[in-house]
């Protein structure tokens, strides 16, 4: 299996969400199962066919939460320095034309999540972002046309 990339915080909320799955979801579901079987004709009983419709769902999210964490490369992003633009890294960003401010880090794609400011290292302007410093400027081709971007700062934190 090939290893990915991961934030430490990124780790953590993937252990979390399997912990919840199978110490609280997945009980509730075999319980909800249970009652409904309780209830008699499973052919007609939809309360049955969904509970076990959402055990299905809750057994194959733990099956890939778990095969994300077997291949997970956790990078603790605290840890690293440089002044050059890698995983981890937490960019401020100048929109050339229209001087919008955006402020990104750029974590594992599993984690990404842009609403966040949380950039997958597979995006466009991730990829174009690699390797470069404070002071440079960026072309990045996008879905909606290519942007310019001025890099303003790269921190690690």
């Amino acid at each position: 299996m090939d290893k990915f990339p991961v934030t430490a915080k990124g780790f953590a909320a993937m252990e979390v969400e399997l912990k919840q799955l199978k110490t609280v979801d997945r009980p509730e579901i075999i319980k909800a199962i249970s009652e409904a079987r309780a209830h008699g004709d499973l052919k007609e009983n939809a309360e049955y066919h969904a509970a076990k419709e959402k055990q299905s769902f809750i057994e194959g999210r733990i099956q890939e939460i778990e095969g994300r964490i077997a291949g997970a490369d956790v990078i603790d992003v605290a840890k690293l320095t440089g002044d050059q633009i890698k995983f981890g890294a937490t960019i401020t960003l100048i929109d050339e034309d229209t001087e919008e401010k955006v402020v990104y880090q750029i974590v594992g794609e599993y984690e990404a999540d842009l609403k966040s400011g949380k950039l997958s290292i597979t995006a466009p302007i991730s990829r174009a972002l690699i390797g470069k410093k404070k002071g440079d400027s960026v072309e990045v081709t996008t879905p909606k046309g290519t942007k310019s971007y001025e890099i303003v700062d790269v921190k690690f934190r």
